[in-house]
């Protein structure tokens, strides 16, 4: 366990072997590596390949930099022929949001390419205020990024973050996972501590008193239809995941974190994500941010030996989002 900011590794160098491993291994796992003319390394995880789900679970593990396991499960309900994904971090800041979380806004203008980048990459570019927060930043000469799209992103792109993150362009790693892909829907749900993570932090819930997480959420059925697959992908945890999470605070915010945490807790929980897109006119930004949480939070206090527990697994709307029929 890391207990402190001054123990906190590099998160890069920790995730680097698994790179390595995965670029190594890329036609077991059904994966394309092409070196780009400036030396960048782009591995196409299912835009023109197949890609798999056990490509998804190590590109998790890497988003976590290695601080946290992912394996997969046997299902809790019969809803469709995926797995379950289970996530466990004794390091629940750095792993989930020191690394995993989405948080780099990546926006290049010609040609034109937009999308959020997570993994461990963004603790050496420190764009985000969140490092401020956290008092963070990494030192290391290579870096992984895995971004979301189903686009290859221009060599300017690559160029730009390996500008950011203060490394030569051979030293880059970036991963494509199109969010319908095999690869895509396992990552994705792997993600669902780091959602936790995350609602902790917008609650303003004193993140650092978390010690350790774990949870498990649906992996949804792939699609090539992407706002099919955008509406599972986030059902899958809204309405379908569950968390623990392990504190050390005082009874009352141990109350206030398992109350507030759960997705229920939104004005907009109850309907598909699809179709909360597009009650907003497919605006994410004015969705109810509070809605973007598991939907049932087990929260065990060490320093009171309590345990709190809120929100439901909604099987019914999970149903309706993945299209089950009988």
């Amino acid at each position: 366990m890391i207990d402190s900011l001054k123990d906190w590794p590099s998160v890069n160098e920790l995730a680097a072997p698994r790179v390595q491993a995965l670029v190594e291994e890329a036609d077991s796992l059904k994966l394309s590596v092409d070196r780009r003319p400036n030396g960048g390394t782009v591995v196409d995880a299912g835009i023109n390949c197949p890609g798999s789900y056990e490509a998804g679970r190590r590109i998790a593990e890497i988003c976590m930099a290695g601080l946290g396991v992912v394996s997969f499960c046997l299902p809790r309900t019969v809803l469709n022929d995926c797995p379950d994904v289970r996530v466990h971090t004794n390091s629940p800041v750095l792993s989930c949001l020191g690394s995993q979380y989405a948080g780099w806004s990546l926006d290049y203008k010609k040609p034109k390419f937009r999308a959020l980048g997570s993994g461990p990459a963004r603790a050496l570019a420190t764009v985000e205020t969140l490092y401020q927060d956290l008092g963070y930043s990494d030192n290391f000469d290579q870096a992984c990024i895995v971004i979301e799209t189903s686009e290859f992103p221009p060599d300017g792109m690559i160029e730009y973050i390996a500008s950011k993150c203060g490394i030569v362009c051979e030293n880059l790693t970036v991963i494509l996972t199109p969010t319908g892909s095999l690869a895509g829907v396992a990552q994705i749900a792997a993600r669902v501590v780091e959602v936790a993570m995350h609602k902790a932090r917008e609650i303003k819930f004193d993140i650092h008193s978390i010690v350790s997480g774990e949870g498990t959420a649906i992996v949804a059925s792939p699609s090539a239809d992407f706002m099919t697959a955008m509406g599972r992908t986030n059902d899958s945890i809204l309405y379908g995941g569950e968390v623990t999470l392990v504190v050390n605070c005082d009874s009352a915010s141990a109350d206030f974190l398992a109350n507030n945490l759960p997705s229920c807790n939104s004005s907009d929980y109850g309907i598909p994500f699809s179709e909360t897109f597009k009650k907003y006119n497919y605006d994410f930004y004015q969705i109810d941010p509070m809605l973007f949480s598991p939907a049932k939070v087990s929260v065990h206090n060490i320093a009171t030996d309590e345990w709190l527990y809120c929100g439901s697994i909604n099987w019914e709307l999970l149903e309706q989002s993945f299209r089950i029929v009988p």
